[in-house]
């Protein structure tokens, strides 16, 4: 379970994380539909899947105008229901408990926030965090190692944004998506490339800020 490019990375679900303080700023979360381009795979009823807290939003509208001519940014989803990530996070645990049953309480929930948040800290019921991913000017996904949400069984390890053994074209869009992220603002969380977030407690940690801008919303 601990691959070796693991090494240095800091888990969602670690303390230092979860104890950063939220000032919630009040941002409303906003229909991203329109702005930027929006995949509907993981679509929900209500549509929730599709927005974002302003402030993230701007931010990304920023990074697509810095790719070079030709790629755009595609949205997988956004903001999630607080009930939508617990049921997530107790069906990847219940997963990895099955697979792996020699596991104690806290290496279940260690392995399973490399993949999904524990719904206490997690930045997609902020809005505050998106999963995301490149394609072409007619909506032709790009190659980038793995499909979105793929699960580090799944993937061996391939979606963690550093992952060695990436073909050279799947490394080079996933540079390429973090030259236009970055500067805008956004942190990646490095056990999925796709995932990519703001304001939140995990954004806090790695830019040092001292509290989070967003915290859980109902939608």
């Amino acid at each position: 379970m601990r691959e070796a490019h693991m090494r240095g990375i800091v888990l969602i679900s670690d303390p230092r994380v979860v104890s950063i303080p939220v000032e919630e700023s009040g941002e409303p979360l906003v229909d991203i539909r329109g702005r930027l381009r929006v995949d509907d795979r993981l679509a929900d009823p209500e549509g929730a899947y599709a927005h974002l807290r302003e402030g993230l939003l701007t931010r990304l509208e920023a990074a697509q105008d810095q790719l070079p001519g030709g790629y755009r940014l595609m949205v997988v989803e956004g903001y999630r229901p607080v009930a939508t990530q617990r049921q997530i996070f107790d069906d990847y645990s219940a997963s990895l408990r099955e697979e792996f049953p020699g596991m104690s309480p806290e290496e279940l929930r260690s392995a399973a926030s490399r993949y999904v948040s524990p719904v206490e800290v997690a930045p997609h019921t902020a809005g505050a965090a998106v999963d995301l991913t490149l394609c072409t000017e007619d909506g032709a996904e790009l190659d980038m190692g793995t499909p979105v949400n793929a699960t580090p069984e799944q993937s061996g390890g391939a979606c963690y944004t550093a992952a060695p053994g990436l073909s050279t074209e799947a490394r080079h869009h996933r540079k390429l998506l973090a030259a236009a992220l970055e500067p805008a603002g956004l942190v990646n969380y490095p056990t999925e490339w796709w995932h990519w977030s703001y304001g939140d407690r995990y954004w806090a940690l790695v830019t040092g800020a001292s509290v989070a801008r967003y915290g859980p919303r109902e939608p």
